[in-house]
């Protein structure tokens, strides 16, 4: 049976098409989503665990370095709007989201949106790899089965592929939309065959990929000294 069939939330849909979030509202409830599935024994989350969890190094990108005042006022504009929970029960205030609620979002479905909230534009291939941790999919038919689903609530769109890869990336619609618009308007025949605009593509392309490479070199590293240190 396929996730649709799981459905009955048509109405609750339509409030998610025109949600528009600053870079810090989206990393911080993107941080939210994360944790809630992948350590729900620390959930929710105090204004420093937050912190952290918005400035960590690994599946983040772009890497920021957020201090308490940044985190406090995006979380007071997520409570305004009803995406951010406050719970004043402890000792110390802690933070908890209410998108996968309100979109009544399964765990897969979750952890997908929350990836490409803190890492940006991804491929099947990378968001099935780093959401193992919540949800083993059996393969890249069940990824895509999920990001048909979540695109189709105007939460994420597929990008145009990108030149020498096979993949195709995705990516939520939280920013402003001007961010997520791709030109794919056919490049004049002379700027096609310029080998300065060729060099630059390719050059910008390298830097990406060396990007990436750095990225998922750190999140092994971090993988091996925690499988290490159990020894």
């Amino acid at each position: 049976m396929g996730l649709s069939h799981h459905r009955a939330h048509d109405a609750q849909k339509e409030i998610m098409i025109d949600i528009q979030l600053s870079q810090e509202e989206i990393r911080i409830l993107g941080a939210l989503m994360e944790k809630a599935l992948t350590t729900p024994d620390y959930y929710p989350l105090s204004l420093n665990a937050l912190k952290n969890a918005c400035n960590q190094t690994t599946n983040r990108d772009p890497i920021f370095s957020y201090d308490e005042t940044t985190v406090q006022k995006a979380l007071d504009s997520l409570k305004d709007q009803q995406w951010v929970w406050e719970s004043k029960l402890g000792r110390v205030t802690k933070f908890g989201e209410n998108l996968s609620k309100k979109a009544n979002l399964l765990p897969r479905e979750s952890i997908i949106l929350a990836f490409l909230m803190l890492k940006g534009p991804q491929t099947p291939g990378a968001l099935r790899s780093r959401a193992e941790r919540v949800y083993a999919f059996k393969n890249l038919e069940e990824v895509h089965e999920v990001l048909v689903n979540i695109s189709e609530w105007n939460l994420i769109q597929q990008l145009p592929r990108q030149a020498g890869h096979k993949e195709l990336r995705y990516t939520h619609l939280f920013s402003d939309p001007t961010q997520n618009k791709v030109n794919v308007s056919p490049k004049p025949e002379a700027e096609i065959n310029s080998p300065v605009a060729f060099d630059v593509s390719k050059i910008g392309q390298l830097e990406a990929d060396l990007k990436q490479l750095k990225s998922d070199f750190e999140e092994l590293k971090i993988e091996f000294l925690n499988f290490k240190s159990q020894f």
